[in-house]
């Protein structure tokens, strides 16, 4: 029983994989993921849904008909303009190269009355064109120039020679389109410049059909492409969150083996610190001892010390003559401010005496001599 539990298990992951495939390509232009429809399956559920009833622009799907047809209607008007457009083009060229080549060479006569016919045949028509008042424009609007196109066609060469003019213009036109194929022929591909004209025409025939299957083999390419572009972010979205969580648990391993590690090797870094500092410690002792060993003698090491003691002495004697004066000062300040006054009268008498005396002993010194 289990065994065949464990083997239904990979077809059922095998086809959920598969079925968030299919609802993600269903939806190139939203950014969502496999992981995400497999964390959210009501949202996957929607999604599936969705698929029946819209396309992968998101457009409805009755809308996406509409704007079919209406596509269609659009390249049918756009091909009929296109063929007028061409026809219009071609006839300029042509006009254009007589011009040119009426510059370089001689014209035979009916030539020359065949293009100037039909340069002003198109003029004329143009100005017709622009004359006549159409339902886009205003009827009230003045005419240019006050022209109207009656007057206008009075311009128009003779029937006669717009008659010899379209009579010559279909076998002339024919010439110059298929000269401007034989260019796109050539173009298209460079190897068949060389062949016959009845070979080039065959191929001309089936051009059109070649250059649509290459522009629908482009566009399968452009889709292929677009879908391995796909393929890649989403594989590369994948392999960062895998690179990613493979860096964090990497981290994690690295920080742990840190910590297990760091108490034994701090400690081992504090000994060594200690040891080193202990060195140069007793590096330092050895120096300052070398050092006075190097500037003192015996003798005045203990010249020094018998300096030092009698220094000691002195300096005792003045510490408890200091201490005496301290306390013979504390005793003057109980008695107060009166006894102030008295301590400087007694000092000015004192000076007065030491005064005198100095007078009268330099008074005594100057009568002995």
């Amino acid at each position: 029983m289990s065994s065949g539990s464990d083997s239904t298990l990979p077809s059922l992951l095998g086809k959920t994989d598969s079925f968030h495939q299919q609802v993600v390509a269903s939806f190139p232009l939203c950014d969502v993921t496999e992981d995400d429809l497999t964390l959210n399956p009501d949202f996957c559920k929607l999604l599936s849904t969705l698929t029946q009833h819209v396309d992968q622009t998101g457009l409805p799907v009755p809308l996406k008909t509409e704007l079919d047809k209406a596509e269609q209607k659009l390249q049918s008007q756009r091909r009929h303009w296109l063929q007028s457009e061409i026809l219009h083009k071609g006839v300029q060229e042509m006009i254009q190269d007589h011009c040119i080549r009426k510059h370089h060479c001689a014209v035979p006569p009916d030539q020359n009355m065949f293009y100037e016919t039909l340069e002003k045949s198109l003029l004329v028509s143009r100005c017709i064109r622009l004359l006549d008042p159409s339902s886009s424009t205003n009827q009230d609007q003045a005419p240019i120039l006050g022209l109207n196109p009656q007057q206008v066609v009075e311009l128009m060469p003779s029937e006669t020679n717009v008659q010899r003019m379209k009579q010559s213009l279909l076998k002339e036109l024919e010439k110059h389109l298929k000269k401007k194929c034989f260019g796109l022929l050539s173009y298209y591909q460079p190897d068949w410049e060389a062949e016959s004209e009845g070979l080039k025409t065959t191929k001309v025939s089936h051009l059109s059909a070649q250059l649509d299957k290459d522009k629908k083999r482009a566009a399968s390419l452009k889709e292929v492409c677009r879908e391995n572009t796909t393929l890649l972010q989403r594989q590369t979205r994948l392999y960062l969150c895998e690179l990613i969580k493979g860096i964090q648990l990497l981290q994690s391993f690295i920080l742990d083996h840190r910590l297990r590690i760091q108490t034994d090797l701090d400690g081992k870094k504090l000994d060594y610190f200690e040891g080193k500092c202990e060195l140069v410690l007793q590096k330092i002792k050895t120096e300052m001892v070398e050092l006075q060993l190097d500037t003192y003698t015996a003798d005045t090491i203990s010249a020094h010390r018998k300096i030092r003691e009698t220094l000691d002495s002195e300096l005792k004697a003045c510490q408890a003559e200091k201490q005496s004066v301290q306390s013979k000062l504390a005793s003057f300040e109980i008695l107060g401010k009166a006894f102030e006054s008295l301590a400087e009268e007694y000092c000015r008498l004192r000076q007065e005496i030491e005064t005198k005396n100095w007078a009268l002993k330099e008074f005594t010194q100057y009568k002995d001599e």
